[in-house]
């Protein structure tokens, strides 16, 4: 390391300490020492602090007996004459300002000058499981921490565009000379926020320390780590989480220090400035501190230092593609044109055809181009892809369907919501500006097809209806096809085949979990159902979707088989010896961090409560759902706890060793009124038609007392099902 870097890295970390115990000083006299200190939406205290040392920054005193530890992390600068080893004490002092600096901004949430407006400020644990499944599953292959701008805000943009359409998610924070990316992106139109992947922090240098900690986050949710295990999660952050930082302009000590804190998490800084570089590798996979002064190049630069694995292939089409477009948004004042919604009829399917029926690329637009609607036009849309392969099955058509919304998606100025029969469709003024036809949605379902399913598709037609008559015609047959489908599937129950569904995507962040799919449980991710792992192991044999025989019955009832175990025992590094599908009791399935929802018994009751990762409130248990999912997660496998997909809810297999649906006693009011017609319907066939009135939600009670109190009142049914535990 550069005696430059260490010096300055050194002087930044006495700076923010300096700047912390002014702040605590005045905070502590204003608030007292028993003032809850809580970042919004976390179970981890302050999340940096409690992994790397195991210590619980629960209140304003808790502070300072923290600062006296965090001092003596930060090392003097290298001597000019006696040589000394100084890379040590500068990742030393780099933590520590990382720790520092969570300090600082949480002194500031209480003093409430954090957020700044219009930026997003801490990120909770719900925004980091949202996006849990794409950082598992390749479609987001890292993230790029970008402190300050580029001059040009051209520059700035078209550095973000490249970033985005390889899928790469984007943190802003800190400025250069009074420049931030924010106001640059702003200046051009760039939407941001966690659809398009461009997430603003804040403008100040320690607001990087937002980043870090959905980094740090990672080990401990989805790793297994617990807090105080520092080594292992820097390590696991440097081995498993793709980030990078992008430095614009020149760096102050602060600015250094809070890359050497990055640095010591294994992520590398590229610098776009005439910096003394860290080239060696060991702390990072590769270098550590590189310049690239041609901005043209820094992307790059940044991928390759990192070894972030890109895989996106673009469809031939004139606009951006990739899944940071996914959810762009398109506003109306905007629209070019217009399918579906409340004005038009739209649709898609898939449908397998023998490959001699069908011409590869063919690409065929009945009806009207967008060059021959006026500006805003509405009309009907109908496209159907025709697919085949020597490997290809009937039940693959809606796996491969479900598709279409998220690559159709993944076009700049495309905003494609629905699926089936109930699309809604819009192609932006700019879209076509650069050339974007209706054609060209063919194009990217041909490309992409082929890319994603190479397996089991060698050939794809694709047909889109924009003429009224022609759209109906071909909607009488989507809806053929769709009630076929679910007959087919509403057939299919675990009994009824003889092989299940292994998933282990999540092994790159969980390694001891393994998800078994059944046909009546999905994933706990809600991502993946049967149909699902039966195409993925035909598209990858090597992947993570392995069919596993069951094997020779254990134990009906719960839901054990030897085949299952067997596979479970060897797929999770031989920590899981038991599983059962069908318990939240005895050998209850184990948890990654993606699940939708988690499962929890509530004793005194008893039954269950549900809670999804979208309800922020206490729930009766007296956890939060984050807290909760400190519990779950991390692969462990926890009696009374249990991570789920939410369609689970729904499914006769739901539960069904310790009774099922009647079991069910809580659950926020969203998921409630969502599933309420399949609830009643389930309820129904198991004689309490009017089971949903006695389950309580948030509006009844979040208290366990209060909710004994309420289905003693309701007689509810789990109230004679006897204690679960």
């Amino acid at each position: 390391m550069s005696k430059i870097v260490a010096t300055a890295v050194m002087s930044g970390a006495a700076k923010i300490l300096a700047d912390v115990k002014e702040k605590y000083k005045v905070i502590l006299n204003a608030k007292g020492p028993e003032f809850e200190t809580v970042f919004p939406g976390t179970a981890y205290y302050l999340p940096m602090i409690f992994a790397l040392t195991g210590v619980k920054i629960q209140k304003l005193k808790d502070i300072g007996n923290f600062l006296s530890y965090a001092e003596k992390l930060i090392h003097n600068p290298p001597l000019e004459k006696n040589w000394l080893p100084y890379l040590g004490d500068a990742l030393d002092s780099g933590l520590s300002t990382l720790m520092l600096e969570e300090i600082l901004m949480m002194l500031k949430y209480i003093e409430g000058t954090e957020p700044k407006e219009g930026y997003l400020g801490f990120l909770s644990d719900t925004q980091m499981r949202t996006l849990g499944i794409q950082l598992v599953d390749g479609r987001m292959p890292g993230f790029a921490a970008i402190l300050g701008a580029p001059k040009d805000a051209k520059a700035a943009v078209k550095i973000v565009r490249e970033l985005q359409e390889k899928s790469i998610l984007i943190f802003l924070s800190g400025s250069s000379n009074g420049y931030t990316m924010k106001k640059h992106l702003e200046a051009e139109g760039v939407e941001m926020g966690w659809d398009t992947y461009i997430v603003p922090l804040g403008e100040d240098t320690e607001s990087t320390i937002y980043a870090l900690d959905w980094a740090i986050r990672s080990a401990l949710t989805f790793g297994g780590l617990h807090g105080g295990a520092g080594q292992k999660c820097l390590e696991y952050c440097r081995d498993r989480v793709f980030a990078f930082g992008l430095a614009f302009g020149e760096l102050d000590d602060l600015k250094y220090a809070t890359g050497a804190g990055a640095i010591a998490m294994g992520f590398p800084i590229i610098a776009d400035t005439d910096i003394p570089e860290i080239l060696p590798t060991g702390v990072c996979t590769y270098e550590e501190l590189v310049k690239e002064k041609d901005l043209n190049k820094m992307v790059s630069r940044a991928i390759e230092v990192r070894g972030v694995k890109i895989t996106v292939s673009k469809p031939p089409i004139p606009v951006l593609y990739g899944a940071a477009f996914e959810g762009e948004r398109v506003r109306a004042v905007d629209v070019a044109v217009e399918f579906g919604g409340k004005y038009t009829k739209a649709f898609e399917y898939v449908e397998g055809k023998e490959l001699s029926e069908i011409t590869d690329g063919k690409i065929e637009v009945i009806g009207k181009e967008i060059d021959e609607v006026e500006e805003g036009g509405k009309l009907y849309y109908g496209m159907v892809a025709y697919v085949a392969g020597r490997n290809m099955q009937k039940d693959f058509e809606p796996v491969i369907e479900r598709q279409m919304h998220r690559l159709i998606n993944q076009a700049a100025g495309v905003m494609h919501i629905g699926q089936r029969n109930i699309v809604w469709l819009r192609i932006s003024k700019e879209a076509r500006k650069n050339g974007f036809k209706i054609s060209d949605l063919g194009r990217i379902v041909h490309t992409k097809f082929k890319d994603e399913f190479p397996s089991i598709v060698d050939k794809v037609e694709v047909h889109i209806y924009t003429q009224k008559e022609e759209a109906e015609k071909y909607l009488g047959r989507a809806m053929e096809l769709y009630t076929e489908r679910d007959k087919r599937m509403g057939a299919m129950t675990d009994e009824s085949v003889d092989t299940f569904y292994s998933c282990t995507l999540c092994q790159s962040f969980a390694p001891n979990h393994v998800c078994i799919i059944t046909p009546e449980r999905l994933g706990l991710c809600g991502a993946y159902n049967w149909l699902d792992g039966k195409a993925a192991h035909q598209i990858k044999p090597t992947g993570p979707n392995q069919p596993v025989v069951k094997g020779h019955v254990i134990d009906a009832v719960i839901g054990e088989w030897k085949g299952i175990n067997d596979f479970v025992y060897k797929s999770s590094n031989k920590t899981l010896e038991r599983f059962s599908a069908y318990s939240i009791i005895k050998y209850p399935m184990t948890s990654c961090g993606c699940f939708e929802c988690i499962l929890a018994v509530l004793p005194g009751t008893g039954g269950v409560m549900v809670v999804d990762r979208t309800f922020m409130e206490m729930t009766p248990c007296g956890m939060t759902f984050s807290t909760l999912a400190g519990v779950v997660g991390g692969g462990q496998q926890t009696p009374g706890f249990l991570g789920v997909g939410l369609n689970y809810l729904v499914s006769k297999k739901f539960i069904s060793a310790e009774g099922g649906l009647k079991r069910l006693v809580w659950m926020p009011a969203q998921i409630k009124e969502r599933f309420r017609a399949e609830l009643l319907e389930r309820a129904t066939e198991l004689g309490v038609p009017d089971l949903l009135d006695k389950i309580a939600d948030e509006k009844v009670t979040n208290d366990i007392g209060k909710l004994i109190e309420f289905l003693s009142e309701k007689k509810h049914p789990a109230l004679e099902m006897g204690e679960l535990v």
